[in-house]
């Protein structure tokens, strides 16, 4: 199973047209995160495209470009590109090159966006909301397969028979969807035979079980070998060196992220009890390495998940917190989990 983490790259935001210092900065640790996880062994780093204040990545693009020259093994994704309200064309390109400048560590996780603001802003219909992601989807995928193509749809200016251009270095990209629960997304990814990311944000993990199901059986009423399918599972995650310094630092952040977004939603304010109640019962992965390791093998045997993508919510954490919280999954965290899941398959076999 591979073990990586997913930042949307919280930020303070610096209220101004320009001299944006609180954004520099970020960007700059949102750089030195990326290559001391690199460093410690991890095997993705992924990058959440949003269009507001408090998150500093609406061009993941860019930043996984600039990544790609300071790591040297990691896999370098997004999670998600609004894929809805972007170009296909240009989303493969952008990707092609990131890919050509890593040597072939490029991914892309599509998905329609948890959040809207995307819209509107590039000038699009929410009421078109799925169909722009199926036919946006359908393009992309049709571009990752044949160097010319000739296509036409709804939403875009038909190509006729053109060369799109830079090729990536590796055979095809690896194309993800992204997907926050909703059984369409399931059979969606699981009919298309594309690897799938769950963000497991709320409830209990055992609730997303049904889920993984739905995604297994629609691939194999496709046709597919679903023993090759991937599957990834993306829950909020914070180690530190005991348990109650790890909730201690990471309820901050984590209450101001969850009232905001519920402020806009209409959810009830969070407390910290209803917070310690999803670190024990809940998908939150909050605790000391132990209590991670134990949480991340005990999704492994619900999902039998391929891959592990620890979501990070830093915004009131200190760099040099989060730094430490990447050292402790890398060189603590990632070494046991990997031990225990080797062990468990040679039991098996």
């Amino acid at each position: 199973m591979e073990l990586g983490i997913s930042s949307f790259g919280e930020v303070q935001p610096d209220g101004t047209a320009g001299n944006a210092r609180n954004a520099q900065q970020r960007m700059q640790e949102l750089l030195e995160e990326i290559k001391l996880a690199d460093e410690v062994g991890l095997d993705v780093y992924a990058l959440g495209e949003h269009h507001r204040p408090d998150f500093i990545i609406s061009a993941p693009e860019v930043i996984l470009g600039a990544a790609a020259a300071v790591t040297k093994r990691i896999k370098l994704s997004t999670a998600v590109t609004v894929l809805s309200s972007a170009d296909p064309v240009r989303v493969f390109q952008q990707f092609a090159t990131i890919d050509l400048l890593s040597g072939g560590r490029a991914e892309i996780m599509a998905g329609r966006g948890s959040f809207i603001e995307s819209f509107p802003l590039f000038g699009y219909d929410l009421k078109d909301y799925d169909a722009l992601f199926t036919e946006k989807l359908g393009m992309l995928m049709a571009l990752n397969e044949k160097e010319v193509i000739s296509w036409r749809g709804q939403f875009r200016p038909p190509v006729h028979n053109q060369g799109v251009y830079p090729r990536p270095y590796q055979a095809s990209l690896p194309i993800w969807l992204g997907a926050g629960g909703t059984p369409a997304s399931a059979a969606r990814a699981g009919k298309l035979n594309l690897p799938l990311t769950i963000a497991l944000l709320g409830g209990t993990p055992e609730q997303f079980v049904p889920f993984v199901e739905l995604y297994r059986k629609s691939a194999r009423d496709a046709g597919h070998d679903i023993d090759k399918l991937q599957l990834a599972i993306c829950p909020q995650f914070y180690v530190a060196e005991a348990s109650q310094q790890a909730a201690d630092e990471f309820y901050p952040s984590y209450e101001v992220l969850m009232n905001r977004v519920g402020k806009e939603r209409g959810w009830s304010p969070l407390s910290r009890p209803q917070f310690e109640y999803l670190r024990e019962s809940g998908p939150l992965v909050v605790g000391d390495v132990q209590q991670t390791v134990e949480k991340i093998l005990y999704m492994h045997e619900l999902f039998g998940n391929t891959r592990f993508l620890a979501q990070f919510v830093t915004g009131y954490i200190p760099h040099k917190q989060v730094l430490k919280c990447i050292e402790l999954f890398g060189t603590q965290v990632a070494p046991a989990v990997r031990k225990a899941l080797n062990e468990r398959k040679s039991f098996n076999v």
